[in-house]
């Protein structure tokens, strides 16, 4: 089966991209292994969608699909330290609308299907899973465990952190883990978040409050090891009161709208994100701290960023050609090293017990927030709403 491009991933970012594309004369094979259903209840997954990620989706006939009942703006966040250190980030103040949108992965992901299962270009092959990918003279061959072939000028891999296809690529990942664990769990409240997002340098941690719709609230308590632990351990009541009172009791009475859940954190670094005919994008070309609330926008930016490239190739030059792949990956070299970088270093300076550093790190926002014009500068970097 002859294709122009293979998508190994239909998760936000490989299905983003091919309903970008939708417009484009390629033939498109997606290859996923399960296909994307609407939670019942509370979807336990939630992402902070950036106002560039949400016009992305809009571009793509997707956001007007989204029940608005179920997102919740982000107004402010107000930042504080572990020695008496705060910042606060207003979106009225850096003249924008909104600094996110906070809603579940299911209610983006399944729209996005729908427009897939639509679209003229895409054939979806679904379940199917990869077994092994050949690189011809002219193009790749991709066989999928059922013995059906694929045959594409090039490859993307969409398929996560743990990436098939970089695998593949023979591009080795590197490693740092930060000892940690993200604990993520979804509240109702007592109180209202009221669009206002809390996020706590603390000693054990960093720990994120966001705000759902419906008086609900989005936590990830970046924690380490032993911690992590303590708090998977504990029975409903207790773990509802033990995140109540990290957070200052802010939203008064918490209880558990979804079951919690840990994964381990690390820093993950690439070489490259593009190879003979090969494409990285998502999680599977990085992975960032999720402090930052950053990394599903990273994602939906290199899907944006490489449709735009295939769709400037003109119909006589070869859309796997190098030269294509290594635009995109220069387009996308700037934002995903500095996100990744200043979350590694906020973390690790507010990682020691060093009483100095201590100081100057909680020192460091208070002037931080006392200069409006930087404070601004970081709020539309994160938002991608850089002048």
């Amino acid at each position: 089966m002859k294709y122009d491009l293979i998508i190994v991933g239909g998760g936000l970012a490989g299905a983003a991209l091919a309903v970008a594309l939708r417009r484009t004369s390629f033939r498109i094979a997606l290859v996923e292994h399960v296909v994307p259903a609407r939670q019942a209840g509370w979807d336990q997954r939630i992402y902070a969608y950036s106002p560039a990620s949400v016009r992305f989706l809009e571009e793509l006939g997707v956001w007007a699909h989204i029940d608005r009942a179920r997102l919740a703006p982000v107004d402010e966040i107000q930042v504080f330290g572990d020695a008496g250190g705060s910042l606060r980030f207003s979106a009225h103040q850096s003249g924008l609308a909104e600094l996110a949108r906070i809603g579940e992965s299911s209610l983006v992901h399944v729209e996005l299907w729908e427009g897939l299962k639509r679209q003229h270009n895409v054939a979806l092959f679904c379940p199917a899973h990869p077994k092994e990918l050949i690189h011809q003279a002219d193009g790749v061959a991709l066989h999928l465990a059922d013995g059906r072939v694929l045959n594409a000028a090039m490859v993307v891999g969409a398929d996560g952190r743990d990436s098939w296809v970089r695998q593949k690529m023979g591009v080795a990942a590197t490693v740092e883990s930060y000892h940690q664990k993200g604990v993520v769990a979804n509240f109702s409240c007592g109180v209202s978040p009221r669009g206002t997002a809390w996020q706590w340098f603390r000693e054990d941690g960093v720990l994120a409050w966001l705000p759902l719709a419906q008086a609900g609230m989005s936590m990830v308590w970046s924690a380490n090891n032993a911690l992590a632990d303590e708090l998977m351990a504990l029975d409903e009541e207790a773990f509802c009161e033990r995140v109540a009172q990290a957070g200052e009791r802010r939203l008064g009475r918490l209880e558990l709208l979804t079951p919690r859940a840990a994964f381990p954190l690390s820093l993950m670094r690439l070489a490259e994100v593009v190879g003979p005919r090969v494409a990285l994008i998502g999680d599977a070309a990085h992975a960032i701290h999720p402090l930052s609330g950053h990394g599903i926008n990273l994602g939906f930016q290199d899907a944006r960023v490489l449709a735009e490239e295939l769709a400037a190739v003109p119909s006589w030059q070869d859309p796997g050609d190098h030269a294509v792949l290594r635009r995109y990956a220069r387009r996308r070299a700037e934002e995903a090293f500095v996100l990744q970088y200043a979350t590694h270093g906020l973390n690790r300076l507010f990682g020691t017990d060093n009483p100095f550093i201590r100081v100057l790190r909680n020192a460091g926002l208070n002037l931080t927030a006392r200069l409006p014009v930087v404070t601004n500068m970081l709020v539309r970097y994160a938002a991608n709403e850089r002048p």
